[in-house]
C-alpha cells in the first residue's frame, strides 16, 4: 500500500500524542510512505515550538530532526512541481482549504496514494471532496 502522510499525521511519528499508535501501525503496513516536501519545515517548526515551550530538550530536538531526516531518506518526498501547484488550485476551488492544506492534498493526489493519513478534520473533508481515501488519526471520525 502506498501511504501519504500530511504534516499533522507525520508529526505523530515523533511526538507521542493521540493517534501516534495508529500512525505507527499504518506506517508499518505500508509498502511506500509518501510525504510533501512541506512536511520538513512544518515539522521542524513544530519541534522548535515544543523546544521553546520547554516540552523538548535541545538534545531531544536534535534527535527528532535526525529521525525525521533518516525517515525521509526512505520515503518518497514530493516536490512542489507545476503539476502539484495545478492540483492545489483545483483543490482550493473545490473545497474550503488553506493554501498549505491544498498543497498537501495535491501532493497526495500526485503520489497516487491508496490512503491519506491526517489529523486535520478540514483536511479530511477536502480529501473526501477530491475523492481520496482518507483516514483521520487521533480523533474519532
Amino acid at each position: 500500500m502506498r501511504l501519504f502522510l500530511d504534516s499533522s499525521a507525520l508529526a505523530k511519528r515523533y511526538v507521542a500524542e493521540a493517534g501516534s499508535d495508529q500512525v505507527l501501525l499504518r506506517c508499518r503496513q505500508a509498502d511506500e510512505i509518501c510525504v510533501s516536501v512541506l512536511c520538513v519545515p512544518e515539522l521542524v517548526s513544530g519541534f522548535n515550538r515544543l523546544r521553546r515551550e520547554g516540552h523538548l530538550s535541545a538534545r531531544r530536538y536534535r534527535e527528532l530532526k535526525e529521525n525525521l531526516a533518516a525517515d525521509l531518506e526512505q520515503a518518497t518526498v514530493l516536490d512542489l512541481s507545476s503539476a502539484v501547484i495545478d492540483r492545489a488550485i483545483s483543490c482550493l476551488e473545490r473545497a474550503p482549504l488553506r493554501a498549505l492544506d491544498a498543497l498537501q492534498l495535491a501532493s497526495a493526489m500526485e503520489s497516487r496514494c491508496q490512503v491519506l493519513l491526517t489529523a486535520d478534520r478540514r483536511q479530511r473533508e477536502g480529501a473526501s471532496k477530491m475523492r481520496l481515501e482518507v483516514e483521520l488519526v487521533g480523533a474519532p471520525s
